[in-house]
């Protein structure tokens, strides 16, 4: 009885209430399940959407388990510490110290370092193979960081359109080494947008890239302005916008579809609007873009940004 005199236990309220919350989490986990298991896989990361994604999921999800297990491991250790040198068991106020043991002090101090030693050896390797490019990419798109929003040069020989992605003054910024790989006769078309510009077909806000499925993009980054970040949610890789440094990678995409893109890098006030779409479609629909543009009179090259300092010239020699 309760010291009020009522018969009613003053636990069953907090009985019935983690019932309660237990039933409803049984129901939402049940209820997203599908959902859930068709996802866990990937443990957060969006669905690959180019050949080179595969390579940061795998990474990503190698990680993952490997914490796992070492977290396993150390809350083992932990758990079974305090359980086995409980006070109630032993009856000893203190344990006995283990003091100047230096088996087990080698043992604490180089397993942390093989750990990290693995986990850098795998972050170089596949940061070394995702940052290779190849002597002739089938498309090259320079990416235009500004603010607030993206510009986009198609440096492509599209019929009716003349000039020289080479001698271009708007692409002066981009360095000669990386201008080299560009197609002869690229007159090129080009794409840009302001915050307010959206996708025609979702809504979504930002100007869209077109790009060829199953074609090797090479992507040529540079601002005009602050430093950005090129970030494709479903290729899983981005890389800074640098004003005064060209960065470059390649991508092959291998799923059709209108995916989310934004900048990764606080650049200033309107940040959050700075947002692009990427539309994957067939070689022959990319094609046709490229023409519908020039029909436009989008023809030629949208200034590229901030020229490339001599010491940045000088330090990366061999990029490609």
């Amino acid at each position: 009885m309760s010291p009020n005199g009522s018969d009613r236990s003053p636990r069953r309220p907090m009985r019935r209430k983690l019932l309660q919350a237990l039933t409803a989490g049984l129901v939402l986990a049940t209820a997203t399940g599908c959902t859930t298991w068709r996802d866990f896989p990937r443990l957060g990361m969006p669905t690959p959407t180019t050949e080179e994604a595969e390579r940061t999921l795998f990474l990503w999800q190698g990680t993952w388990a490997s914490a796992l297990a070492v977290g396993v491991l150390v809350w083992g250790l932990i758990l079974w510490s305090a359980f086995y040198h409980r006070r109630s068991r032993t009856k000893v106020e203190v344990p006995p110290q283990t003091r100047y043991n230096m088996p087990l002090e080698a043992l604490y101090t180089v397993v942390p370092l093989i750990i990290v030693s693995v986990f850098f050896y795998f972050t170089a390797r596949d940061e070394a193979k995702l940052l290779e490019t190849a002597d002739k990419p089938d498309v090259t798109v320079n990416v235009v960081g500004y603010q607030w929003s993206w510009g986009f040069n198609y440096i492509e020989d599209v019929p009716g359109v003349t000039g020289d992605a080479k001698t271009d003054k708007a692409l002066d910024a981009i360095p000669e080494k990386f201008r080299e790989a560009f197609p002869d006769n690229a007159g090129g078309v080009n794409d840009f947008g302001i915050p307010a510009t959206r996708n025609e077909q979702t809504g979504n806000p930002g100007p869209t890239l077109w790009l060829p499925k199953g074609q090797k993009v090479r992507f040529v980054l540079t601002s005009r302005d602050v430093i950005h970040s090129f970030w494709t949610l479903p290729f899983l890789m981005k890389q800074d916008v640098i004003p005064g440094h060209t960065n470059v990678f390649e991508v092959t995409p291998n799923e059709e579809g209108t995916f989310r893109g934004k900048c990764a890098e606080l650049c200033g006030v309107d940040h959050s609007r700075m947002l692009f779409n990427v539309k994957v479609v067939s070689p022959e629909r990319y094609e046709q873009h490229l023409k519908d543009l020039a029909e436009k009179g989008q023809t030629g090259y949208v200034p590229a940004g901030i020229a490339q300092t001599s010491h940045e010239k000088n330090r990366e020699t061999n990029v490609l």
